[in-house]
């Protein structure tokens, strides 16, 4: 190998010797192959989360003339969200297995599948069951975050993987908010009446990301030594520990982003009586969420990851009461307040739990590298596909607490039940004084 960047080329590209902590390695060769592999990564995880994410804009599509209720629109946005989380565990192998630019290539050109369905049969008098077979077909951008996360992680050295984690995921989470935007253009030039629209405009996006990774990533050999990850992952403690964590963090980020409009046009149906009006505020939650997530990571590479991690839940406790308090006196400026908060303290614990896990792996195993290296690439992704889950709960809360009650206080008192159990988890998981602190 030599500092020179590999020309463009369609023929796979493996590196055999990685050696991210050596720092002449990594200063001479190891950093400008690390940093493009990023960039690719971070543009076809992009496009998949918007993909994942296409329901949250579609439903806000789906007028009088679908025949859809408000519960079923939340059961639109959840199935999607539990494909996703299901196909995150076998995406994150999937780089072992194949190779983290191979499986980008491939995951990024699934995406036409949902897109080109999305784009052509979404119209009125669809029955329910198709609409529910588009939607969990386009859960495959769920997993992309996996393989990458998985891929990105085995690239960067330790004292890195906060911020490599956190800027990789961050431009993923934009997905979210983009393909809001996206929905807020076309619902303002074409009306509610086209949204195979949003779905279409995708489409080259998604050829450009396929092909960007084919000529500009690589695959490291060393990935196909991670052997027997997910068995011994499974066994550790630590790896349901920090799943359960990051159902707090990613699962309310990723559940809020999809469930945002509709609870607006739900609760404030009078403010947001069309879906334009709700539109041009959902994207914004999942912007700054996404923005804010590698200052989490950095954070965490400075604090540490339990600290904030720890801070991070208290705060979404309060700022859960909040929303509740707003939702209750009817006070829409508190409302969005609360809500864009959520987003943001979400956004920060991401980058911080994420920091957590190579953190807690080197500790316990300080001097074997790659048995930390092994583990901690097996517990991202199983921490990925369970963070993802919840992402259906917070969906199904807010459609049972709708249907029970017409209210979703029921659903924000969930929220804030299950933040005060994370900050007592991370305490003592992590902040007491034991071996175990990071």
């Amino acid at each position: 190998m030599t500092t020179t960047l590999p020309a463009p080329t369609l023929k796979s590209t493996w590196i055999d010797d990685w050696r991210p902590e050596d720092p002449a390695f990594w200063n001479g060769t190891g950093a400008p192959i690390a940093r493009r592999n990023l960039i690719f990564s971070i543009t076809a995880e992009h496009i998949g989360f918007s993909v994942w994410s296409l329901w949250s804009v579609l439903v806000l599509f789906l007028g009088p003339e679908y025949g859809v209720d408000p519960a079923g629109k939340f059961l639109l946005t959840a199935v999607p969200t539990l494909v996703g989380a299901g196909l995150r565990i076998p995406y994150s192998f999937a780089v072992a297995r194949f190779g983290g630019r191979n499986w980008t290539v491939f995951s990024a050109a699934l995406l036409l599948v949902p897109s080109v369905l999305a784009a052509f049969l979404i119209r009125p008098g669809v029955d329910f069951s198709t609409l529910l077979i588009l939607a969990a077909v386009a859960g495959v951008g769920g997993g992309n975050f996996a393989s990458s996360m998985t891929n990105i992680n085995a690239y960067y050295p330790d004292r890195l993987k906060g911020w490599a984690l956190g800027i990789n995921a961050g431009g993923g989470n934009l997905g979210v908010a983009a393909v809001q935007l996206v929905g807020l253009f076309v619902l303002a030039v074409f009306g509610a009446g086209r949204p195979g629209i949003v779905a279409g405009i995708y489409l080259p996006l998604i050829v450009l990301a396929a092909l960007g990774s084919a000529l500009y990533m690589d695959n490291l050999s060393q990935a196909r030594n991670e052997k027997r990850g997910l068995r011994d992952a499974v066994r550790d403690p630590h790896t349901w520990i920090m799943s359960l964590l990051y159902i707090g963090t990613f699962g309310s980020f990723i559940g809020f982003g999809f469930a945002f409009g509709q609870v607006l046009q739900v609760q404030f149906h009078d403010v947001f009586s069309t879906p334009v009006k709700a539109a041009w505020l959902t994207f914004l939650g999942p912007l700054l969420g996404s923005l804010v997530r590698p200052l989490g990571g950095a954070l965490a590479d400075r604090l540490g990851g339990a600290k904030v991690t720890f801070v991070t839940f208290l705060a979404l406790a309060a700022g859960a009461a909040v929303v509740l308090l707003a939702a209750q006196t009817r006070s829409l400026p508190l409302y969005v307040t609360g809500f864009i908060a959520l987003f943001v303290l979400s956004g920060v614990g991401n980058g911080s739990t994420y920091k957590m896990i190579p953190a807690i792996f080197k500790r316990k195993y300080p001097g074997d590298g790659h048995e930390a290296r092994r583990l901690s690439g097996a517990v991202i992704g199983i921490a990925g596909a369970v963070g993802a889950f919840g992402g259906v709960l917070v969906n199904l809360a807010f459609r049972q607490s709708f249907l029970a009650t017409q209210e979703a206080d029921a659903a924000y008192l969930a929220f804030i039940a299950f933040y005060v159990l994370c900050v007592l988890v991370a305490w003592f998981g992590y902040l007491r004084p034991t071996p175990n602190q990071v």
